[in-house]
């Protein structure tokens, strides 16, 4: 059994923002050498997510509108958290969107379903922030 790791990096201009790296995953998979095994892909930090989904825009405008309507930004003075970052918000959306995934590799290819691929969803954005690619197998 072997084992491989890899970060990623970003540095959002924005609050929010999301980017598909399904590609960053797969180059992974590639350098790894690993055909038959696991690769888990989780957002380190507390205020971004990482999740599978559809790369449709107007799904991505859909989950913005839907979070911002389950854990509104502002006003700042309605979250208990909120005081020295204001960022209240990025942590129940991260919640709600979860933290990590984990799919099977099968002849060193992601054995997604139809449409399927992965996500990095900053929450808080506008400082550098990491995710870590895991891959586990043969």
């Amino acid at each position: 059994m072997k084992s491989y790791r890899k970060e990623l990096h970003f540095h959002f201009s924005t609050r929010r923002g999301l980017v598909n790296i399904t590609p960053k995953v797969e180059a992974a998979i590639n350098e790894s050498g690993i055909q038959e095994g696991f690769v888990l892909v989780n957002a380190m930090n507390i205020t971004a997510s990482v999740f599978i989904n559809d790369d449709e825009a107007g799904l991505h405008q859909d989950f913005e509108n839907w979070l911002e309507k389950l854990a509104p930004e502002k006003p700042y003075s309605q979250y208990h958290h909120n005081g020295f970052e204001d960022n209240a918000d990025a942590h129940l959306k991260r919640t709600i969107m979860g933290r990590e995934v984990v799919v099977a590799i099968t002849g060193g290819k992601l054995d997604f379903g139809t449409w399927e691929q992965i996500f990095y969803y900053e929450l808080d954005g506008m400082r550098d922030k990491h995710a870590l690619i895991k891959i586990i197998g043969e």
